[in-house]
């Protein structure tokens, strides 16, 4: 996994829901929580190519947005996904998804961004920050090396 060298710990027996979620936000549904300001609605771009996306309600997603806009160099892992790790650290409530979609933007301990551009099953542990609302294209747009995405409120 990006920005460690540790294996996913044992055998993945069951899917966790991720810290007040159901696991993904699938629907495509935003909640809109008067209390709650911030903006979920972000763009993902990269080589020329935009992305809607949406953050999730969370901790690490607000201080994710918080940081925005930004310009990461991300590096490629696995054939799977582009990942960054930041100077310092967000809030983390780490699960274990089990399965990682197309356009799943996640993070990897407290501080190393993710951005998956292929759907695999996975043993390891992150905070969900977002997902690419309609990620056909994403593969072909971060291509298969090292790439500058730039993430920005919309």
């Amino acid at each position: 996994m990006a920005c460690s060298d540790d294996d996913p710990v044992g055998e993945m027996t069951e899917v966790q829901t991720p810290p007040g979620g159901d696991g993904g936000g699938s629907s495509g549904e935003v909640d809109d929580d008067d209390n709650d300001p911030m903006d979920r609605n972000i763009t993902i771009s990269a080589n020329g190519i935009s992305f809607s996306a949406t953050l999730e309600d969370n901790e690490a997603a607000r201080a994710f947005a918080g940081l925005l806009p930004l310009t990461l160099d991300m590096s490629e892992m696995n054939g799977n996904e582009k990942y960054h790790c930041l100077d310092g650290s967000l809030p983390a409530e780490s699960f274990r998804p089990g399965a990682i979609r197309t356009g799943d933007l996640m993070l990897y301990g407290s501080s190393c961004v993710v951005l998956f551009y292929e759907t695999f099953s996975s043993g390891y542990s992150y905070t969900r920050l977002g997902r690419i609302d309609n990620p056909e294209g994403l593969s072909a747009a971060l291509g298969s090396g090292d790439v500058t995405v730039r993430f920005e409120v919309q």
